[in-house]
């Protein structure tokens, strides 16, 4: 795979020449990201897995946030920004990253994969800091929609676990001001036109909340405020994409209640809304984790939906 690092304060006639393909990496902030200019910190990766067969690393101390593209050989016009979890204490790079590939790609889709700053790092107004780089990441993949071969109408997001929760954030405050404007590209909207959520962290209210999720985002002792402002369930409104939910309610990490109260909200404010729920598949499973679960047909599940919603043609 090939791996180059592009700076989007290129000439765009550099962009346009220049081919997308797997593996190609955008910084998404020209210089560094607001609220980073005084945090020292060095970005590592992590292989948390002790077989060596599989691969399941994770990315820590990030300053720079990235969007590494996935390109399909029959690309379809369609855009997915995929934000893998980590209890925002990390960034997954594998099994809710990478591996999507074949079967996203397979399918005609064109994702990319954000790694995102964590509030863990004491970034200026760290609570916001993943939402910043999501709205930024949504808003550089529109901007460079044409070259990039994407339609500007079928542009979503993607977000399992605590990723789940910067996703679904972004769907319900994508025109929230949390960073000043620093280039034309800030003048784009940073809406999803769908949002897709495994497993989501969503509510940060007791006894639901995901704690380690909670604590790295809004501290040990949050305020009332806090914690109502960033639960998702309760920023929901009108004008929020249509959505796709799948939870197994055998999940001891993140409690299924998380996707059913989203849903609720959802419906409440009449946003078309689909939520799979089932029997076993525990937490983290993404593709790799579901053979003999009954959670093994999601991504089938998924792809029908965005074909019913004409969002994929059939």
């Amino acid at each position: 795979m090939r791996k180059k690092l592009l700076f989007l304060n290129l000439i765009i006639s550099m962009l346009v020449q220049a081919k997308l393909h797997t593996g190609d990496t955008f910084q998404i902030w020209e210089g560094v990201a607001p609220g980073s200019e005084k945090v020292e910190i060095k970005e590592e990766i992590l292989e948390r897995s002790k077989d060596p067969k599989i691969k399941d690393r994770a990315a820590i101390n990030i300053k720079i946030p990235t969007i590494t593209a996935y390109v399909p050989k029959n690309p379809n016009g369609v855009g997915i920004l995929v934000i893998p979890g980590g209890g925002y204490e990390r960034v997954v790079l594998d099994k809710e990253a990478e591996e999507l590939s074949p079967w996203l790609n397979g399918e005609g889709v064109t994702y990319f994969v954000l790694r995102y700053r964590l509030p863990k790092n004491d970034h200026e107004n760290k609570e916001v800091v993943p939402l910043q780089d999501a709205q930024r990441a949504m808003r550089v993949i529109r901007n460079y929609s044409e070259e990039w071969g994407l339609n500007q109408e079928k542009i979503g997001v993607m977000g399992f676990s605590a990723g789940g929760h910067v996703a679904s954030s972004l769907a319900n405050k994508y025109d929230e001001k949390v960073y000043k404007n620093t280039d034309k590209i800030d003048e784009l909207s940073a809406r999803p036109d769908f949002q897709i959520l495994g497993y989501p962290v969503i509510t940060m209210t007791e006894p639901y909340a995901h704690k380690g999720s909670r604590k790295y985002l809004l501290g040990k002792n949050p305020s009332i405020e806090l914690v109502e402002k960033f639960s998702v369930e309760k920023n929901v409104h009108e004008k929020t994409p249509i959505a796709f939910i799948m939870h197994a309610t055998d999940d001891k990490s993140v409690p299924v209640e998380n996707s059913l109260k989203y849903y609720q909200s959802l419906r409440e404010k009449k946003v078309p809304v689909e939520l799979h729920l089932y029997q076993d598949g525990g937490h983290g499973y993404s593709i790799r984790g579901t053979t003999g679960k009954s959670v093994a047909n999601w991504t089938d599940v998924v792809m029908n939906w965005l074909k019913a919603n004409k969002i994929i043609e059939r």
